[in-house]
């Protein structure tokens, strides 16, 4: 399935429909409006004529209400059409190769993680930002945690449920359009807290007492109305009722001030549950996923629908009018707060479960819009023996189609590669070409190749280093740390080992020494992985080490201009360009 085409097609469907809608909406308008405007003149026609206005009343008052119900039903559709042409509109933009609008994730920037800060996973015009379709801030960050995981267990059922999603295009977008539909205002994880420190406020004994107390109510209305019952007793009692409600203020104060921001979430996550709960999954981890919300006699969607509704009768308090009187004779105060808290001490441990499923599968939806949009790249044929990476045609995913020029590249369990090139020449892209498919593979997501083997394998790069002076830290130093966390590391476990000209802090000779002494130390250690650097005298060691192999990226002057193919060639390179570079720009 060609990904813009689809968008495209989804985008005019969706636009017919709102365009259809909108119509309907103005001609539901124009009715209300006119069976307010009849409504009104037949109860003034028939004023003084209590039977006639009574039936007027009812019957328009009916109608109206019929019309107003279908409105707001169709104003819910119109939003809704809304949410899937802008998610149809961005694809495409993004198809197009506009990736302004889609989050970068600049705050996730962490210089002391193992790969994440070298290898561009976040910021602008990162892997997150091409790959990040989360409309929850908990899918948010269960994304984050899978790209930064490092975690080889279970690829294969990864790469199932990823490929099962995003053979659903359409399933996936209702998903996020329904999420997208309603605006939270407080983290799931701050829920959870709240829900579970949460102390009962109003007293067991008191469930009963709004039932007992809206029963008398009706009955003390119906005496004086027709048994001549002096009405001062329902004056009596509505204070009654009112002392009640005082009694309790602060406690459902306390409540309310809490609940209602979480209202939101619950009318967002409900409607969610209620799209998984109506399909049928089969791949295991999604099937696993499923089976949680799947636990109750009564859906768990129902279940939360509840509490948002408990959580939205609580909120008619903001209703000066009915405040007064629904507290004076229903108690409503406290019948909203004990059945909020009736249903947090039943469901606060379900709810866990519940956030945790749908913060699943919106982080899952992206990859799977990854793997959708990226019908060319490839799934890694997972294997426990044989090489860690044997790729054909790999590339750097961050690139375009048209830039991106690829390399074969096959790397033992053993093996470390010693890559050299000119400046400019496709060092750097070539080790991030590397860490990034890694990556890719160990998430479950296809790579940018016509085809790989791999041998699942935790990463740890060293790229990107810099003087810190919150911290007092030097250039040198901060590399040396870094350094001494990949050692430390080693001890634990094996890693793929990504370096990029290390030891740059200091003077040449001690440099390349110490260059050499690291490299062999890694080797040593029985460590996979490659190395970039400009000092030609470190590819000497692959001489007394056969697993150690020399790659280069060349660089050809013709005709004073320069030139790169990008190509990665085994050897050693014999092209540099600084002092050409130099004199170029009238430099030196």
């Amino acid at each position: 399935m060609d990904p813009l085409a689809f968008y495209k097609n989804e985008r005019n469907h969706y636009k017919k429909l709102l365009t259809a809608v909108q119509k309907e909406l103005i001609w539901l308008s124009w009715i209300r409006f006119s069976a307010f405007l009849i409504t009104v003149f037949f109860v003034y026609y028939f004023f003084g004529n209590t039977q006639e206005m009574l039936l007027t009343t009812i019957f328009g008052g009916a109608i109206f209400s019929f019309f107003l119900k279908r409105y707001w039903k169709k104003k819910e559709e119109k939003q809704a059409y809304i949410s899937f042409v802008d998610i149809n509109e961005l694809e495409i933009a993004v198809q197009k190769g506009d990736v302004s609008k889609l989050e970068t994730g600049e705050e996730l920037k962490d210089a002391t993680h193992a790969f994440s800060y070298d290898i561009d996973l976040f910021g602008i015009g990162s892997f997150f930002q091409l790959v990040n379709r989360t409309v929850t801030s908990a899918g948010k960050q269960k994304l984050v945690s899978l790209l930064s995981a490092n975690d080889i267990e279970h690829i294969k059922k990864k790469q199932k449920s990823i490929t099962e999603l995003a053979g659903i295009p359409k399933w996936r977008q209702q998903f996020s359009a329904l999420a997208g539909s309603v605006e939270t205002e407080v983290k799931p994880d701050e829920i959870l807290h709240w829900m579970k420190k949460h102390k009962t406020s109003i007293p067991k004994c008191y469930r009963w007492l709004p039932r007992l107390f809206a029963v008398v109510s009706l009955c003390l209305i119906i005496w004086i109305s027709f048994f001549n019952l002096p009405f001062s007793i329902l004056t009596i009692w509505f204070f009654i009722g009112i002392g009640f409600s005082v009694r309790y203020l602060k406690n459902v104060n306390d409540l309310y001030h809490k609940a209602t921001k979480a209202k939101a979430t619950f009318q967002q996550y409900y409607k969610l549950l209620e799209v998984l709960e109506e399909t049928k999954f089969s791949s295991e981890a999604l099937k696993h996923q499923h089976d949680k919300i799947c636990v109750n006699a009564k859906k768990s969607s129902e279940l939360m629908k509840e509490f948002f509704e408990y959580l939205n009768a609580l909120d008619q308090r903001n209703n000066v009018i009915f405040a007064i009187f629904g507290n004076g004779l229903l108690l409503w105060d406290i019948k909203q707060a004990s059945r909020i808290e009736n249903w947090m001490s039943n469901y606060k441990d379900q709810v866990e479960d519940w956030f945790e499923v749908i913060s699943f599968f919106d982080s899952q939806n992206s990859l799977a819009n990854y793997v959708f949009n990226h019908p060319t790249y490839k799934f890694p044929v997972i294997v426990e023996e044989g090489a860690v990476i044997d790729a054909n045609n790999l590339g750097h995913p961050l690139l375009s189609s048209i830039k991106r020029i690829t390399s074969n590249c096959k790397m033992q369990g053993d093996s470390f590669f010693i890559v050299t090139g000119a400046n400019m020449a496709g060092k750097s892209t070539f080790l991030r070409t590397i860490s990034l498919n890694i990556m890719m593979s160990n998430v479950g997501l296809p790579v940018c190749a016509q085809q790989m083997k791999y041998k699942p394998i935790k990463l740890i790069t060293s790229i990107r280093n810099s003087d810190s002076l919150s911290e007092n830290t030097s250039y040198f130093f901060s590399e040396l740390k870094r350094l001494k966390f990949i050692v430390d590391s080693l001890k634990r476990e094996s890693y793929f080992i990504v370096l990029d000209e290390i030891l740059k802090g200091t003077n040449s000779m001690d440099k390349a020494q110490g260059s050499q002494k690291f490299v062999e130390k890694l080797v040593n250690s029985n460590a996979t992985g490659v190395i970039a650097t400009h000092d030609l005298s470190l590819c000497e060691i692959a001489e007394e080490y056969p697993q150690i192999e020399n790659y280069y990226f060349d660089a050809e002057i013709k005709n004073d201009e320069l030139f790169f193919d990008y190509k990665l060639k085994k050897g050693v390179c014999q092209n540099m360009n600084a002092s050409f570079l130099l004199r170029k720009m009238e430099i030196i």
